[in-house]
């Protein structure tokens, strides 16, 4: 946006343009996102602030856009007979339309602030309420390296980034009954040690306790109990697969085994980028040897934005070339285990879980 541009907005959202909101303003943006600008300021009271500053008209262009997806999921529904398409856009829409109000993006992340409070590893950005609107949102001033530079660190260092990032990943969707669905890489800030610091709560989805009971009955009859009829059962009962499709138990083990994969063996597993664009080829690549129960699938709603996990997060670690003990670490995750620590990472946390337990 052009400078003019951008003290318009400030000045209909706050009331006064940006070099009277703020104590400092700096017009060179400091990011830019698909829907904003981020900027650099500080407040009267002394804080250093990045605002995000949304581009004007930006909501009628997504909202013409999402006029346009009704074709694209009628395609998809040609290749993939099984998936319906209806419930898939509503939850779309849902989450992209409240991408666009910042007060929404800003409970978000006030969920997830009070959550990480203090944590030893990973650190949300607070935000400046009397300085956020519908359209600006002000959050407390970040600073780390971006992905591009930690791919150069030490291998160390990579490792304990990706430890941290697989931690707010899913521990969030079982600690908080939420999940930050945009795992983009200039989403992260970095410093050494494993600490994260997580921008951008304009994605997000919360889940009821009955959507995290599907996970874990999932993954107790995947992963815990290996009993894959028992597994067809459960994605039967949510709508995955329908209880018509006659397919051998070998293959459903095989196809959706994957998926759970990095965690299935109590050993140290490597995610690389050959494992990453496998994971990608299992939910689109409609020439290998399980057509038949990619064509039957369906997606239930809740189930959309979580798929980000392996078509974003492990892309990430591939990069990284991510490597440790998932299965040890998700035991650690879900709540339904609660396996003692098993990385200094984990020690480190569990002794701030349980002071803040105690404390409270």
């Amino acid at each position: 946006m052009a400078p003019e541009l951008v003290e318009e907005v400030v000045g209909r959202e706050l009331g006064r343009p940006p070099e009277r909101a703020f104590a400092e303003w700096d017009p060179v943006p400091l990011a830019a996102a698909s829907i904003g600008q981020v900027h650099r300021a500080r407040t009267h009271d002394g804080r250093e602030v990045a605002v995000k500053v949304q581009y004007p008209g930006v909501d009628q262009a997504i909202a013409a856009d999402l006029e346009n997806t009704d074709l694209l999921f009628q395609v998809m529904s040609l290749l993939f007979p099984g998936m319906d398409p209806v419930p898939i856009v509503g939850e779309l829409r849902e989450r992209l339309v409240e991408e666009l109000d910042y007060r929404i993006e800003a409970d978000h992340q006030r969920t997830f602030a009070d959550h990480y409070r203090g944590h030893p590893f990973i650190h949300v950005p607070e935000v400046v309420d009397e300085c956020s609107t519908g359209r600006i949102l002000t959050t407390e001033l970040a600073r780390g390296a971006r992905f591009a530079e930690v791919l150069e660190w030490p291998d160390e260092e990579r490792q304990l980034a990706a430890e941290c990032l697989y931690r707010f990943a899913f521990g969030s969707i079982y600690g908080l009954r939420a999940f930050n669905g945009d795992p983009h890489p200039g989403n992260y800030l970095f410093r050494p040690g494993g600490h994260v610091t997580f921008l951008d709560y304009g994605l997000c989805k919360r889940f009821t306790d009955d959507e995290v009971s599907i996970f874990e009955r999932m993954i107790r009859a995947m992963v815990l109990e290996r009993d894959v009829p028992a597994f067809r059962r459960v994605v039967e009962q949510v709508g995955i697969l329908s209880p018509e499709l006659d397919v051998p138990v070998e293959q459903l083990a095989e196809y959706f085994g994957h998926f759970y994969e990095f965690v299935m063996e109590d050993r140290v597993l490597e995610i690389t980028p050959e494992w990453s664009s496998r994971s990608v080829r299992a939910f689109f690549d409609l020439s290998g040897p399980h057509a038949d129960i990619m064509k039957a699938a369906n997606l239930p709603p809740s189930m959309v934005i979580i798929q980000r996990i392996n078509l974003g997060l492990f892309a990430l670690f591939g990069d990284l070339g991510a490597r440790g003990n998932w299965r040890r670490i998700a035991e650690e995750l879900w709540p339904f285990v609660s396996g003692r620590p098993s990385t200094p990472m984990g020690e480190e946390i569990a002794d701030w879980a349980a002071a803040r337990a105690g404390s409270g």
